[in-house]
């Protein structure tokens, strides 16, 4: 396989796929809202957050992966929306550490509700979360439904370990984060979560629990981290009415990211003292005068497309990985929408 823009049929098919995974997975997160008190502080904000929700790559990934292997999108249906769950409340708590003000070109629940709200209702949809892995036990019994749990345990914590690390470098201004450290960070805080372990769930359950689930891991690394630098790359270069979120925020907040770490490994030492102490500041200090110029340095030294070549390759190895991951399944629908998956991202919304 190799990387190469969809053609316009493969493009309708995959969209069609994701569309009718994103319609229920929907439909499930907004049935699981229980419908007493207090829906003005609480459901009803968690039901206007769900119904922005984005392509819904989690739940698509579990349930294609488990029809891939034999299983059906019931039998994967809860855990799919389960995943979809926790990530939107991911997103609430990021919004709420990250001060941002707007997602999906819509308020965040943080800049509507206020930050106690929006952190209570973030709560509230990991709690959510756990009641719909829950609820597998009467689909696949109780020993199953415990191995998807235990997935689940570690998803959450491999998560918050690489949001630490994160929001760790922004407290202290780590301005020596290597690009081994970034990598490190993104496979806790978005590959495991996003693709390595939907993937892992939906095989766990198509085989029953006799799958090597390890057989996920690269693949899902690879895809995650991709998607991940793609997604830092859209932040500052992105069309702002597509990529849904504020261009150029990543600075403003003083993230990491691989475009940041290679700066300042090319930086003349002048230009990195200026960019270690913009970095220091609190994002209320910086202007706009500097953010630009931080970015026009990423331009000047070609660390934008550093890491578009470096997303490229990632997915030019998860499409590899792909191959051994899924080598003994038979030719489905199913199957041959993960890799279209993978085209498909790289090329999103530039």
């Amino acid at each position: 396989m190799s990387l190469a823009t969809l053609t316009p049929p493969d493009l309708e098919t995959l969209q069609v796929h994701l569309g009718h995974y994103r319609e229920v997975t929907l439909a499930a997160l907004l049935a699981v809202i229980p419908t007493g008190e207090p829906q003005r502080y609480l459901y009803e904000p968690i039901k206007r957050h769900l119904s922005h929700m984005g392509k819904g790559l989690r739940p698509a990934l579990c349930m294609a992966t488990c029809q891939a292997f034999g299983g059906t999108e019931e039998q994967s249906l809860k855990s799919a929306v389960a995943l979809e769950m926790i990530h939107n409340a991911f997103l609430v708590h990021d919004d709420v550490e990250d001060n941002s003000e707007c997602r999906h070109r819509m308020p965040t629940l943080q800049a509507e509700q206020g930050v106690p709200i929006a952190v209570n209702i973030g709560d509230a949809m990991n709690a959510l979360s756990l009641r719909l892995v829950r609820e597998n036990v009467p689909i696949l019994g109780h020993q199953l439904t415990q191995r998807i749990y235990e997935e689940f345990e570690h998803l959450m914590l491999k998560s918050l370990e690489g949001q630490a690390s994160e929001l760790g470098w922004v407290r202290d201004n780590r301005c020596d984060i290597t690009e081994a450290d970034y990598l490190q960070m993104i496979l806790n805080k978005t590959c495991w979560y996003s693709f390595m372990h939907p993937c892992r769930i939906g095989g766990l359950i198509a085989s029953k629990d006799t799958l090597d689930l390890d057989r996920f891991n690269k693949f899902g690394y690879f895809m995650g981290a991709a998607f991940q630098i793609q997604d830092d790359v859209l932040n500052l270069v992105g069309d702002s009415h597509r990529y849904g979120k504020e261009i150029g925020g990543d600075i403003w907040e003083g993230k990491r990211t691989l475009m940041l770490v290679h700066l300042f490994k090319q930086g003349t030492p002048s230009e990195r003292d200026v960019l270690e102490t913009f970095m220091a500041k609190p994002r209320g200090e910086r202007s706009e005068e500097e953010v630009s110029w931080v970015i026009q340095r990423m331009q000047d030294y070609g660390s934008i497309d550093y890491a578009i070549a470096v997303a490229h390759q990632f997915a030019e190895a998860a499409l590899e990985e792909f191959s051994v991951a899924y080598r003994d399944t038979p030719d489905s629908a199913e199957k041959a929408f993960i890799p279209k998956l993978i085209h498909y991202m790289i090329s999103r919304n530039l």
